[in-house]
């Protein structure tokens, strides 16, 4: 089979699909569920694939990720589907669209599997947004025999080497003594003063970070009653960077904050990530060329690849698979009215008409691209070898 004809084959497999993959975005999008419980999503991904004749099989001793396998070639490559929503504002991240786009992906991958040796690993992430699921399915082997990695995600603006930020997150309690706060406050020991402390160290901190660096923190225990001196607080803390070294640094700084806290007050505290950290994306600079000619032909418009780094997603665990192995993670536009990712505005958008096109348009974008890389013989050797030297 011709690359061009494979190139129509995939194409005119997502569009029989169209319907099926719009109904699997809706119904994803009206049934949100937050990280490591998304159930309904996880199995509504996974049945157009079983049904093509996917094996599916758990992995990473996680209820909600999965595997769906085709194809026996030595090429393997790896979409990658995500399903959580958020907390409050359901799929305001569009995560509805990444899913309908990788079985759209998958699906049309099938196709030609035989003809171009593929092996098409459909993967389904969980907990993005809180978790880290493709971290933790890194560390277990879910992506070991894959050579490749692909998704995309909504937003604004359309985007062919999308980056990200560095990122990890922590809770930090404090414990102290209760007592009461009118006949005997100087028996307290006030943990909800180690949080004011805190809080007001990283204000001053903010003045002498890096480029690139942010911190932004939420109180999830401020203590029970107004006439308690609090004996136990929480504070939970999202810490970014541009690269994972800068990270570090900010994490450095960051925790003599939380200490100051429990040093001006008397508290103990603790400090304990929430979840794997998040590495910046690195997505595969021949991978991104081929998207960005895919999206030209499907009428879209990315962002030039010169003010690409001008746009930050914000942060995502597929940062890590880029990391360790050739992957891409473009943004597909959507009509929104102006709102961004992680607002209710999104959330509404993430269904119209602009999200369906999103859908169809993203899978053929990325089928199209898995056929450019396994049509070309430097390539296709390129991320083969790559894979041999990681797995030896």
């Amino acid at each position: 089979m011709s690359s061009a004809a494979a190139s129509t084959s995939v194409e005119d497999a997502v569009n029989r699909r169209r319907s099926d993959l719009i109904e699997l975005s809706h119904s994803i999008h009206a049934e949100p569920e937050l990280a490591f419980a998304e159930h309904r999503s996880c199995a509504k991904t996974q049945a157009l694939a079983a049904e093509r004749g996917f094996e599916v099989s758990e992995v990473a001793g996680l209820d909600t990720a999965f595997r769906a396998v085709y194809g026996s070639g030595p090429l393997v490559i790896g979409v990658c589907a995500e399903y959580d929503a958020l907390p409050g504002i359901g799929h305001a991240c569009g995560h509805n669209i990444i899913a309908a786009s990788a079985v759209g992906t998958a699906l049309a991958l099938a196709e030609v599997a035989d003809e171009l040796g593929l092996t098409v690993v459909l993967l389904g992430t969980p907990a993005e947004e809180l978790g880290g699921g493709k971290a933790l399915m890194l560390d277990a082997g879910a992506f070991d025999d894959i050579a490749a990695a692909v998704m995309l995600h909504p937003g604004p603006l359309d985007i062919a080497a999308a980056r990200s930020l560095a990122l990890s997150e922590v809770t930090i309690g404090y414990t102290g003594r209760e007592s009461h706060a009118a006949v005997a406050p100087h028996l307290g020991v006030n943990a909800g003063d180690a949080v004011t402390v805190t809080q007001v160290a990283i204000g001053l901190l903010r003045q002498q970070l890096a480029p690139g660096q942010m911190v932004h923190g939420i109180v999830t225990d401020g203590g029970q009653a107004s006439n308690v001196i609090p004996a136990h607080t929480e504070l939970r803390y999202t810490m970014r960077a541009t690269n994972s070294e800068s990270l570090h640094e900010l994490e450095s700084r960051m925790a003599g904050c939380f200490a100051s806290g429990a040093v001006a007050t008397g508290c103990e505290h603790v400090v304990s990530e929430t979840a794997p950290a998040y590495a910046e994306l690195a997505p595969d600079p021949w991978l991104a060329e081929r998207v960005r000619a895919e999206m030209l032909r499907r009428g879209r418009t990315p962002v030039p690849a010169e003010l690409e780094a001008e746009f930050p997603l914000g942060s995502t665990d597929m940062g890590n698979v880029t990391q360790v192995m050739p992957g891409i993670h473009p943004i597909v536009g959507i009509d929104a009215g102006g709102a961004s990712i992680h607002q209710p505005a999104f959330t509404a958008a993430a269904v119209n008409a602009s999200a369906d096109a999103a859908v169809v348009d993203g899978a053929i974008m990325l089928a199209r691209t898995v056929v450019a890389l396994a049509e070309s013989d430097v390539e296709r050797d390129r991320v083969l070898d790559l894979w041999q030297k990681r797995a030896s």
